[in-house]
């Protein structure tokens, strides 16, 4: 960790030995609550505030200078999450005492168990300083585990509270405020931890919670590579929750693995649809070196695969390059849908889909809430009505096959590597046997979403988005699939529209849904029966 500098370190040292003098004066209050002693708590509210402002505005001049994803930057950002903690540790050391104070029967608060649970936040605000100079993420893990030990103080506390609510001799005001008391301390223990975690983080220099700091230290020794001899940078936070990191080897900077954490559910699907694309297509998605649950979290270990994502190669690669990355992925694409090929027909359930992610949508942009549209003296129908109609539509309209597809084929889930002109997969946790229209539709309008909006950049991706296209629509023909373009029509919908909830954008935004009503509507203007003579007029879609 880099050295805290001496302002910050002076500050947090006196702020600690504030917070210190507060919870010794709470736990005189609690063994004989007297008026003064709650004063001279009340008095020093200010003390702990002013440290703590010291504290951030230091950090705040300190990152000027350092890069946002550096570990001088972490660090800093570590120390402003402790400082925060040990300040709102004094806040609720006050609002106990407020909550004390309106207990009449001082007893009912059974106020001789205090004392050691006080014992128990000074023991960790004490080791803060010794965990940050020694470095020691041990150290720091020791803070938090109090949490659990003042957890399990809190439940004792509640149990006797709650039965104390049948006794008639207690006042229900009395045990009321004995609860809130109980519930300050629980939050004490909560900060604890949060301040353990910041210092765990800036000891390993990388953002983590306690069972991710776990899981990553089980994953090492399963790759038998030591927490020193490595750094870990972000890679990606997703949208369900899930943080991606690069496992760097110090010496060389180059990347030895991916660690992937987040919902145990979600985990577990990551490493069952990377199972199955090894039995199903062997070399497209990447080897899992290790897995490892905990309490509702698990961590994956997966192999760093050489190459650029897709979305990196339509920025900011030549057309070379670009054309060539898309070539392997049209061959490799085919290959796998023939090969996973089965009888069984699909439904795209685009609209099912898009009418549930409405809401979604509708937080973000409330202007797409429609109740109808008046033009020229007609009323069109909301697009609610009109996705109402094509689901309907849609229903009837199956694709006469299935194939495995990767299920969230956005840009930046698929690498490419120049070198041994391979396409592969990430991020597979919704892989399953499909319409493959599902991902040629996202695929797309991942390309179009991307917020980059210079007309030749606007180009290329158009480009790219149009050769895609027309090469899947040669498949679909050698197929036999004549409603392929129909389908995509409402696919392509659905991406369209459910996308703007990603976009800031309002002008990008509403782009995209208009093109969403555009298909919907187009879709619905085929006569039904003629969804194999339906044909998508492309470049009108994709050039703005």
């Amino acid at each position: 960790m880099i050295n805290a500098p001496k302002t910050i370190r002076e500050n947090l040292r006196f702020l600690c030995a504030e917070i210190d003098g507060q919870l010794i004066q709470l736990e005189a209050f609690f063994k004989e609550p007297t008026a003064a002693t709650a004063r001279r708590i009340m008095d020093r509210a200010g003390y702990a505030h002013n440290l703590k402002s010291r504290i951030l505005a230091a950090c705040v001049q300190q990152m000027a200078g350092a890069r946002k994803n550096d570990r001088k930057h972490l660090t800093l950002r570590s120390l402003e999450f402790v400082a925060t903690d040990l300040q709102r540790i004094a806040n609720l050391v006050r609002q106990s005492l407020r909550h004390a104070e309106r207990i009449e029967t001082f007893v009912t608060l059974e106020p001789e168990r205090y004392p050691a649970i006080v014992s128990r936040v000074r023991q960790g605000v004490a080791r803060i300083e010794d965990a940050l100079l020694s470095r020691d993420s041990e150290k720091a893990i020791e803070i938090g585990q109090l949490q659990n030990k003042i957890e399990a103080d809190y439940r004792k506390l509640f149990k006797a509270y709650t039965r104390d609510m049948r006794n008639p001799d207690r006042l229900p005001a009395d045990i009321a405020n004995s609860l809130l008391v109980a519930s300050e301390f629980q939050r004490m223990g909560e900060s604890l931890r949060a301040i353990s975690e910041a210092l765990i983080s800036a000891n390993i220099g990388q953002a983590v919670n306690f069972e991710r700091y776990f899981a990553l230290q089980g994953l090492m020794s399963d790759l038998d590579t030591a927490s020193d001899d490595v750094t870990i940078e972000t890679i990606a936070e997703t949208r369900s929750g899930s943080s991606i990191s690069a496992i760097k080897d110090k010496k060389t900077e180059t990347v030895t693995a991916v660690f992937k954490d987040g919902d145990k559910s979600k985990v577990k699907e990551e490493r069952q649809g990377v199972k199955s694309w090894h039995s199903i297509y062997p070399g497209l998605a990447p080897k899992i070196l290790s897995y490892r649950k905990r309490d509702q979290s698990a961590a994956l270990l997966i192999e760093h695969l050489p190459g650029l994502t897709f979305e990196h190669i339509v920025l900011n690669e030549g057309d070379a390059l670009r054309n060539q990355a898309l070539a392997s992925l049209s061959r490799t694409l085919k290959d796998v849908w023939k090969q996973t090929r089965t009888a069984e027909p699909a439904d795209l359930g685009s609209m099912q889909q898009l009418g549930k992610r409405l809401g979604d949508v509708r937080r973000v942009h409330p202007e797409f809430k429609e109740t109808g549209i008046h033009f020229a003296g007609e009323t069109l129908p909301s697009l609610d009505a009109l996705i109402i109609k094509a689901a309907d539509r849609e229903a009837r309209v199956t694709a006469p096959f299935s194939v495995y597809i990767h299920g969230d084929f956005n840009v930046d889930n698929i690498i490419y590597d120049p070198g041994e002109n391979r396409i592969h997969f990430v991020d597979l946790h919704r892989s399953r046997y499909m319409d493959y229209v599902q991902d040629v539709s996202v695929f797309m309008v991942s390309n179009y979403r991307l917020q980059v909006l210079d007309r030749e950049t606007r180009r290329r991706i158009s480009d790219v988005s149009l050769a895609f296209y027309k090469s899947v629509r040669a498949f679909a023909r050698k197929q036999g699939d004549d409603t392929f373009e129909y389908r995509l029509a409402l696919g392509l919908a659905r991406s369209f529209a459910t996308s703007t909830r990603f976009i800031l954008d309002k002008s990008h935004a509403r782009r995209m849904w208009l093109r969403a009503r555009y298909l919907i509507e187009q879709a619905l203007a085929c006569p039904p029966g003629a969804e194999a003579r339906f044909r998508l007029q492309m470049k009108e879609i994709f050039v703005d």
